[in-house]
């Protein structure tokens, strides 16, 4: 990690709600002689954190404060000081583009949760070259959307190629089960805001499969059946029932813009597919409806004005008791594309709060980039990338704070 930069690492954002987990895990996990520092508008409410941050590990580096405004000239100043930012200024479409440019321009690597897909097709479009000319590493969207199911499909295809000796030809993955106390204030004002920030068109083209993909779509993609588009459900073997996922859309660009990046590992007609575990037909059909129905409504200022009114402001969330049983679980099936076919069972498994879980996420995949970055270069190629390309370093990271990741090729 030897480097002439002043810091391994700058969080931006710590005053946020999942910036301040991020920084608690960062205190309490991470190497005790870690360069890092903290970083937003309000120098006030950074010494605030910042002391409170001394009490939870005293054999640690205190982290440096840094008061940064976000516009470029400060901005360029603080990529420079810093061999990574991970940045929790959301909604990131309206706060963070600049972030990103300084990141890309200076050459220093970057981490977030976005989950925002059309602004993060924009920065692909505007800053990927930049970033992979200057040797930086960037990923998005590495939080809850959409570090699980892209890891977990990783390992499926590592399996598939490892023990099958074949490239993935699909993956069907489904949300098991996801017990959570609630989304943030941060994540429903990003979600409302995201229909004021970009146009119906541009929301429709990013929200497609391959939006993110470094290359063109594989030949002979499976087709829904049109019940399956009507009605959203569908039986999936060893799977169960299973129906549209909200997160689907945002999971299964990542993991589509993942295996064009890693075409030797995936193969070149690998097909990503994401849905939701239900217990019938009939609940699968309500949720599919109703997630329609909201997004319809949402795209409505009346409506979003509305909501605004019984949501969490920005910053806050669930309580930290109100978490105690939150569950994270997802499943998949791998089919390989050798003949006779064969296939490859997989789950991700975490017990506890989903917001602390976003900030271990972010953290852990900082530490891999910085001990592993000439690696994650080779595999990735560079420049703007996905969590999937930090490998089995992340894998066994995550393993040892919680988060397990279990596959067996299945006999049958």
């Amino acid at each position: 990690m030897t480097s002439n930069r002043q810091y391994d690492l700058v969080l931006l954002g710590v005053t946020g709600y999942t910036g301040r987990f991020c920084a608690e895990h960062i205190v309490q996990h991470l190497p005790t002689d870690l360069k890092w520092a903290i970083a937003g508008r309000s120098a006030e409410k950074l010494e605030s954190i910042a002391q409170e941050l001394k009490g939870l590990n005293p054999d640690r580096v205190d982290a440096d404060v840094l008061v940064v405004q976000l516009n470029s000239i400060e901005l360029n100043e603080l990529a420079l000081k810093t061999r990574l930012v991970i940045n929790c200024v959301g909604p990131y479409h309206l706060y963070s583009t600049p972030v990103v440019e300084a990141c890309a321009v200076n050459g220093t690597h970057y981490v977030d949760v976005s989950g925002e897909t059309p602004w993060i097709k924009s920065i692909i479009e505007k800053y990927h070259e930049t970033a992979k000319a200057n040797g930086a590493i960037m990923i998005p969207c590495n939080g809850v959307e959409s570090a699980p199911a892209d890891l977990l499909a990783w390992s499926l295809v590592k399996r598939v190629r490892e023990d099958l000796a074949s490239s993935t030809r699909q993956i069907d993955s489904t949300i098991k089960e996801m017990r959570s106390s609630g989304p943030s204030g941060g994540t429903i004002n990003t979600i409302l805001t995201i229909f004021e920030g970009f146009s119906m068109s541009e929301l429709s083209k990013s929200m497609t499969p391959f939006s993110l993909a470094a290359s063109p779509p594989p030949k002979n993609i499976p087709r829904d059946s049109i019940l399956e588009k009507i009605f959203g459900v569908r039986s999936i073997r060893d799977l169960g029932t299973v129906t549209t996922s909200p997160s689907g859309i945002c999971d299964i660009t990542i993991v589509q813009r993942s295996s064009s990046l890693m075409p030797e590992l995936y193969g070149q007609q690998f097909v990503f597919r994401q849905f939701l575990s239900v217990r019938n037909a009939l609940v699968g059909v309500a949720i599919h409806i109703g997630f329609l129905v909201a997004l319809s409504l949402l795209a409505l200022s009346p409506v979003r004005w509305l909501v605004k009114k019984f949501v969490f402001a920005p910053g806050s969330g669930p309580r930290r008791e109100d978490s105690t049983n939150d569950l994270l679980e997802y499943h998949a099936i791998a089919t390989a594309e050798s003949a006779p076919v064969q296939r490859v069972f997989g789950k991700i498994t975490y017990h506890g709060a989903m917001y602390p879980f976003t900030g271990l996420l972010l953290a852990e995949a900082a530490m891999v980039i910085l001990n592993e970055e000439e690696k994650i270069k080779k595999v990735s190629r560079g420049g703007i990338v996905t969590p999937a390309t930090l490998g089995q370093d992340y894998v066994d990271r995550l393993e040892r704070v919680g988060c397990i990741i279990d596959t067996k090729v299945l006999q049958y």
